[in-house]
């Protein structure tokens, strides 16, 4: 999700921009909504954002030539919600570009819609879905974490095809050869960041149990359990 600095035309990277830029502003009043009714919750807000940051700044080599990379928002989607996921999206990859040099500002509004608009929805999503089917509070984790990385994945694809269509077989073919990039390396990274999020969310339902009912992330039973 870390297209590089000047990769796509500018017409793309202008409408990504304003794709995003909804998503932001409403996330960031819903953000604000969440600390001023229950301002205890921001150090779990924290601790979302830094998961997100850590995860999303590992870079992995993939044996096609390409890197891949966790996203870390599918924990944050799942506490706080999908929208509240994009400003928090938004100020990590811009951090990580002037930083770190991944990503760039020019795609910044592309790479927000992808890891932090996309893969948040994808997260609380399949989340809500799991719960109301009775799936187990894990299984329910790990499948929101790990669907939400891979579809992230999967709309920097298409990001990449409709700016860079095949000249023979046009955007299928083209999505289909970036997807065939990142799929060898983020598959696997999908399952591993679905682990890892489970893990995490276990130990905040060790030590924060009683809130996390409060958020509805947890049903009484699962308290109990």
């Amino acid at each position: 999700m870390h297209i590089m600095e000047g990769f796509l035309p500018v017409t793309h990277a202008v409408g990504w921009s304003l794709a995003s830029l909804p998503f932001v502003g409403y996330g960031l009043h819903v953000i604000k909504r969440i600390l001023q009714e229950r301002p205890q919750q921001r150090m779990l807000l924290g601790v979302a954002t830094a998961f997100t940051f850590v995860l999303s700044a590992l870079k992995m080599p993939s044996v096609t030539g390409s890197c891949s990379h966790p996203t870390g928002t599918g924990l944050g989607a799942i506490l706080f919600g999908a929208v509240a996921m994009a400003p928090i999206g938004l100020a990590v990859l811009l951090f990580q570009a002037l930083l770190l040099a991944h990503g760039g500002l020019t795609t910044l509004g592309a790479n927000v819609f992808s890891m932090a608009v996309v893969g948040p929805f994808a997260a609380y999503g399949i989340f809500r879905l799991a719960t109301r089917l009775r799936l187990s509070f894990g299984l329910s984790v790990f499948l929101a974490a790990a669907v939400a990385d891979l579809l992230t994945y999967l709309t920097t694809s298409v990001q990449l095809a409709w700016a860079f269509p095949d000249p023979n077989g046009g955007f299928l073919a083209s999505f289909g050869k970036f997807a065939a990039i990142f799929a060898v390396t983020q598959i696997p990274l999908a399952v591993s960041e679905g682990l890892l999020s489970v893990v995490v969310v276990n130990a905040l339902k060790r030590f924060n149990s009683q809130e996390l009912q409060e958020m509805q992330v947890l049903t009484r039973q699962e308290v109990q359990a």
